[in-house]
């Protein structure tokens, strides 16, 4: 049997490489998206067993032109696409927005949104495009699309637009067989979380170690998400540590 088909971004690291490593056992064949191809050849050779299942193809989703031969190469490869995981992120220095400089949130915008959009657009295309047609899109959130942390303002503010993006993303793939939901993971043990080892500003300017939970409990929760028949969908998930701050936060 064919093998159902995916593109993980940002797979050279963290969340990303978690859940295209978890893809690919499950049998599917996974199209590894990233800026660093180092890594992501790093992210292939812990497949196992690392096989024509997995592509390499480095691609800044910030470029319209490299997103497009993301998915171009996609098709060429394997004839379709089945799921997209839109997991490439960044950040910008937690700092009062006052003292943010106009390159910081033009950078973190630019990642965090639009390249969220112009890899969905391209799935899109894809999709209603093929046969049989439909697929689905995961879009990767945060905590921070529902609460803020303090001095997080591009983070907060884009991770909140992805929201919206989900839902226009939902209504309008409805009629093209094209599914989207939302993944707002929390505390996931990766080197963006390290210094929650060592303490975060809460909000009321305390310095607080917070717990984490190990990548494997946010592939096993993707997984789910992505292995649901297209007659039914997860909207929304959150998935976090437990004793961390969320509700109450702020």
């Amino acid at each position: 049997m064919t093998p159902p088909i995916a593109i993980v971004t940002g797979a050279g690291s963290g969340i990303g490489r978690a859940v295209a490593l978890a893809l690919h056992q499950a049998g599917w064949a996974v199209v590894l998206a990233g800026r660093k191809e180092d890594r992501l050849h790093e992210t292939a050779a812990l497949a196992s067993p690392a096989d024509q299942r997995l592509l390499v193809v480095p691609a800044d989703v910030t470029v319209p032109e490299q997103v497009h031969s993301l998915f171009d190469q996609t098709r060429a490869a394997f004839g379709r696409l089945d799921l997209l995981f839109n997991n490439a992120g960044t950040n910008a220095p937690g700092i009062p927005m006052e003292d943010l400089t106009c390159e910081q949130w033009n950078s973190v915008v630019a990642v965090n949104l639009t390249g969220v959009f112009l890899c969905a657009q391209q799935a899109i295309r894809l999709m209603k495009s093929q046969d049989p047609r439909g697929g689905r899109i995961i879009n990767n959130g945060s905590i921070s699309a529902q609460v803020p942390r303090p001095d997080s303002a591009p983070y907060t503010a884009t991770k909140h637009a992805v929201t919206g993006l989900t839902k226009s993303i939902s209504l309008d793939g409805r009629k093209y067989g094209i599914a989207c939901g939302q993944i707002d993971i929390g505390n996931a043990a990766t080197g963006m979380t390290r210094r929650m080892t060592e303490g975060v500003k809460q909000a009321d300017g305390r310095i607080m170690v917070e717990p984490r939970m190990d990548l494997r409990h946010v592939a096993d929760a993707v997984l789910y998400m992505a292995g649901l028949p297209l007659e039914a969908n997860v909207q929304f998930m959150t998935v976090m540590a437990t004793t961390m701050p969320l509700v109450g936060r702020g």
